[in-house]
């Protein structure tokens, strides 16, 4: 019975479907981003010791955020960049971009280790944008999707 009612608010309630649609496609991108990451043997745990599989699931989850992380400190720092320049950024605009690039990364190429040993500048998480927008949106498309 609880499944049917799901159901039939999923199939009467658009807002609800645009909802589940965004999130099922942000965690299909962020799947497809992590196989990308983890190429070696084309993605197959060859290792029969469960130890062994947990580790290389780990270390991929470990580089796949790490490069996620990454991309977003380059976002944002060109977003700091455009506004210092005197573009508008809008919070729509913003939420059109992900983090799972990869077009910069060489996967094949060769790496340095000598700055491994350097400490990076201190991390400003703020931007000058205005989400408020957005939090409004999202909380009215959530409050329509319960009264359905």
């Amino acid at each position: 019975m609880i499944r049917t009612v799901q159901l039939l608010r999923y199939l009467s309630d658009a807002p609800l479907r645009r909802r589940v649609t965004a999130a099922t496609n942000k965690v299909e991108s962020f799947n497809r981003f992590s196989q990308w990451i983890g190429f070696g043997n084309r993605g197959v745990i060859a290792d029969n010791d469960p130890i062994e599989q947990e580790k290389t699931m780990k270390f991929n989850a470990l580089l796949t955020n790490a490069v996620i992380f990454h991309n977003a400190l380059d976002i944002a720092e060109i977003v700091r960049q455009l506004l210092e320049e005197g573009w508008t950024i809008e919070p729509e605009d913003l939420a059109q971009i992900s983090p799972y690039l990869t077009e910069h990364i060489n996967r094949f190429g060769e790496y340095s280790t000598h700055e491994l040993g350097l400490l990076p500048e201190a991390y400003d998480p703020k931007l000058d944008v205005d989400f408020t927008q957005l939090r409004e949106q999202d909380l009215a498309a959530a409050g329509s999707g319960r009264a359905a």
